[in-house]
């Protein structure tokens, strides 16, 4: 919670809400964050859903029967504005979150719909996205002499093109 307390106006700068999810009730939560509050005067910056009977940690998969009937599994799912789920991340129980990479994989779920495009391993912002393959044979055959030309892929099927200037706007303003 304090960590993401602390990314929080990065979250906000990507047009991204937090919102946690615990089995403990309302109480418990009004406690762990008063108590991180008076330790490091840090105030907890998104809502908490008490969810005491499981219900929704155990649609969503939270609960990992392996482990225990009632201890969720940290969780992290990215949800778009149209409510869709895009990412799923489970970590253990002992395993923290890596708050640079969910922030990493919002930017690279927005660029990939901003332009239509896709986003190669180990991809970070402002690094050229993957385009997607020609539909047609004479796109196919476009595709391979801007290749030549600009020495932007290796194949029809792999190229690349810097982000464009809407989408990396886009993203700042958001």
């Amino acid at each position: 919670m304090i960590a993401f307390t602390r990314a929080n106006t990065y979250f906000k700068q990507l047009n991204t809400e937090l919102l946690g999810l615990s089995i403990d009730s309302n109480s418990s939560h009004l406690a762990w964050m008063y108590d991180i509050y008076c330790k490091t005067g840090i105030k907890i910056s998104f809502p908490i859903i008490a969810d005491r009977n499981g219900q929704i940690a155990r649609k969503y998969g939270m609960i990992s029967s392996d482990i225990s009937n009632t201890e969720t599994v940290r969780n992290v799912f990215i949800i778009d504005d149209k409510g869709i789920v895009r990412t799923i991340l489970i970590y253990p129980m002992n395993v923290g979150r890596f708050i640079p990479e969910i922030i990493r994989i919002i930017q690279s779920l927005q660029m990939a719909d901003c332009m239509n495009c896709s986003t190669p391993a180990n991809w970070m912002p402002n690094q050229p996205v993957i385009l997607p393959p020609p539909q047609t044979f004479e796109n196919l055959i476009q595709r391979q002499e801007e290749i030549m030309q600009n020495r932007n892929g290796i194949s029809w099927y792999l190229s690349f093109q810097n982000p464009n200037e809407k989408c990396m706007q886009k993203e700042l303003e958001e």
